[in-house]
This record gives C-alpha cells, structure tokens and sequence, in this order.
C-alpha cells in the first residue's frame, strides 16, 4: 500500500489541495503548504508551471505564467518539494504535464521525485493508451502515476484507468478546464457511481469546488476532493494566509461533518 493509498481510510475523507509551485513566490509556497497540512489537507498537488497548460483555467493558468516569468523550472520545483517533505508528513503529488518530464528524463524525473519525497505523479495530458513507458518507471520507483477520467469517458476507459491509476483516480467534474464554479454539475453523482461500479480504487473529484458546501456535496459518493483555484484565489487576496487558512478549516470541517444529507 503506497503512502498515497494509506490517507483513504473508512469514513474519512480525504482533502487535497493544489497549489502552483512558485507562485506568488517559492517562499509563499512553502508557508501555504504548512498551513494547508495544519488545517486538514491529506494530500498536496503542487504544479510545475507549463507554458501551455491546457487542462487549467484562467486563475492557474496566470499562477502558472508568472512562476514561469520568475524562472521557475522543474528543477526549482523538485527543490521545493524536498524543502516541503522535510518539514511535513502530508503526501506531495507532482501535478505537471509530460513534455517537462520526458525532457528531463524519465528515470531521472523519477529518481529525482523519490529524493524530493513526492509520492504521486498527476500528467493530465498523458492518456493511459500512451503511458506504459512512464508507468514501468514510476513502479520501480514507487512513485503512484494518478490517471484521470471525465464524464465522457467511455465504459472501455473507464475499465482500463481503473486497472492502471495508481493511489487514487482523478475524476475531473466537469468537460472543460479547472477553475471555481457556482455549482457542481448535475451529472457528478451518476458519474461518480458509474466509476464505482468498476472499481473500489479511491475516487477523488476535481475541477469547480469552491465552498464548504460543495465539497462536502462531492464528497457523497467521492472519497476525496481536491481543490485548486480556490487556494489560489484566496493566497492572491490575502497574503497573511489566514483567509487560505480559514477556508480551509471551513472544508475539512464540511467533510467530517455528518449533518449533510442528500446526494449530489
């Protein structure tokens, strides 16, 4: 059972919160990563800024930019994680796209990975059909490659991300990019079941939760959240980080609570 793997525990679910490395700063980074674990995240994203990040909105896509306009590279970023491992227990994840990795080389991507204490590896634009090579090295280094699924993913694929994802299947909520929304779409509970029904693999939903109250919704049928450009949005705002910390306080409360009822 990997590290990732161990944080999905019966009735508890799991917070996991993304942030883009370097942005605003390096330093900024690192404190919110201290006040996400101290306030109930279980798992932590970092991005590794990209100049063409097609899965992300506006807000991560402006995060990841300005890092980059700062000379943040994959190799600031692996620093950054090791920096961050040293001083928490929480589970890093690397969320990146995959020419950043084959230019650096997938074995010493990996390598590199396991001396940073990154544990997972999320690659939104490496379909499952094309990741055997990436897989084999990453499970000699047991490092979890976190595969993605979308509402309009076929049954077929559906079967062949629940056999390869490794430590949790990222379920994106919604056709289109990350970003906060003013709801969850209607379809979240059909789709979460449908995956469900294949595989007891842990199941997270990603992309529009902005509130309490939606994740807590997700979270019905999910066994985790994850939320992005929300943290984002929050650290822009309010530098101290109290308002990042409150927030999410707020989520890890909404998720322990058992007063919700309902579906999605």
């Amino acid at each position: 059972m990997s590290i990732i793997t161990k944080v999905f525990k019966p009735k508890h679910k799991a917070l996991i919160g993304y942030l883009t490395a370097g942005y605003p700063d390096i330093e900024t980074t690192v404190k919110a990563v201290s006040v996400l674990a101290e306030n109930g995240c279980d798992i932590i994203e970092l991005g590794i800024p990209f100049s063409d990040p097609l899965a992300d909105g506006a807000t991560i896509q402006h995060a990841s930019h300005e890092a980059l306009m700062k000379g943040v590279t994959p190799q600031i970023c692996l620093e950054t994680a090791k920096s961050i491992s040293e001083i928490t227990d929480v589970p890093l994840v690397f969320m990146t796209y995959y020419n950043p990795v084959l230019n650096y080389g997938l074995e010493d991507f990996c390598h590199s990975c396991v001396h940073a204490g990154v544990s997972g590896l999320i690659i939104p634009d490496l379909p499952p059909e094309e990741g055997k090579e990436l897989e084999a090295v990453t499970g000699t280094n047991n490092i979890d490659l976190i595969y993605l699924l979308a509402p309009t993913s076929t049954d077929a694929r559906v079967k062949m991300v629940a056999e390869r994802s490794q430590g949790f299947i990222y379920l994106v909520s919604l056709t289109g990019v990350t970003g906060t929304r003013k709801a969850l779409s209607p379809e979240l509970g059909g789709f979460v079941k449908r995956v469900r029904k294949i595989t007891p693999k842990p199941l997270c939903v990603g992309f529009g939760i902005s509130t309490p109250e939606q994740a807590a919704k997700a979270a019905k049928e999910a066994d985790g959240v994850i939320i992005g450009s929300k943290l984002i949005q929050l650290i822009e705002e309010d530098k101290t980080l109290r308002s990042l910390e409150s927030f999410t306080a707020g989520v890890r409360r909404a998720l322990d609570s058992r007063k919700n009822t309902g579906g999605i």
